[in-house]
């Protein structure tokens, strides 16, 4: 009885239950893995990234394409390379799912989340230098042109920005059939358009319960607890 109840605690661990869940995964059963991996996840740990892609072949085992492509894409966003992107967009292309096109947004996204780093600090190095200038400039009361001002502060400005995208900028992929978009933040808002579960939005805000998506070139609100939030 002692033994046994080793064994139940041990795999209600975090150390454990991911351990029990790898060698199910392991023995080819995926269904009992996945089940066990997401009682990890429910119990608020954060997946690892062996996890996510497991995770995703067992959705993609069991047909559930919705949550191959949540899975995929939380994988994306912290390891974001070419190859998951064109992944998702043939499987949301065979399944008749928006949102995942490889189009310039998401190449501009690919190309910030791996090289943004760099491209911030470069343009914070040209930006001191610039400044350094101005202030040499009025140190010796030399004049600065009403112009070269304009261009430094639409330079911060700008910069600003960039360093601010990765916190304004979230998708999220819908989770139930006839989900409905709505024009206000309200149920007794007219409804726009019905989309149906695996289609990925764009996130610009919320309000209360509601989710302010950008959908087929408009912007709409949505429930939160329609949309897994990547």
């Amino acid at each position: 009885m002692l033994i046994l109840c080793g064994i139940r605690a041990e795999a209600q661990s975090p150390a454990g239950s991911l351990k029990l869940a790898d060698s199910l995964f392991a023995a080819g059963e995926y269904e009992r893995a996945g089940t066990v991996y997401e009682q990890h996840l429910g119990r608020g740990y954060i997946p690892t990234d062996p996890m996510l892609l497991k995770m995703a072949y067992i959705q993609e085992k069991q047909g559930d394409i919705a949550k191959l492509l949540y899975y995929l894409q939380v994988y994306f966003d912290r390891r974001p390379n070419e190859q998951v992107l064109k992944k998702m967009h043939e499987i949301a292309a065979g399944n008749n799912l928006r949102g995942y096109e490889t189009d310039d947004l998401n190449y501009f996204y690919l190309f910030y989340k791996q090289y943004g780093l760099y491209v911030t600090l470069a343009l914070v190095l040209l930006g001191a230098y610039a400044f350094g200038i101005f202030w040499v400039k009025f140190r010796k009361g030399e004049p600065t042109r009403q112009r070269h001002k304009l261009i430094i502060l639409l330079y911060f400005t700008g910069l600003l920005l960039l360093v601010n995208l990765p916190e304004r900028y979230q998708s999220g992929i819908i989770n139930r059939d006839r989900v409905l978009l709505r024009g206000n933040p309200s149920s007794a808002a007219p409804v726009v358009e019905v989309i149906s579960r695996g289609h990925k939005v764009n996130i610009l805000g919320s309000q209360d319960v509601w989710l302010r998506v950008f959908w087929n070139d408009g912007l709409y609100y949505v429930r939160r607890d329609d949309v897994w939030v990547i």
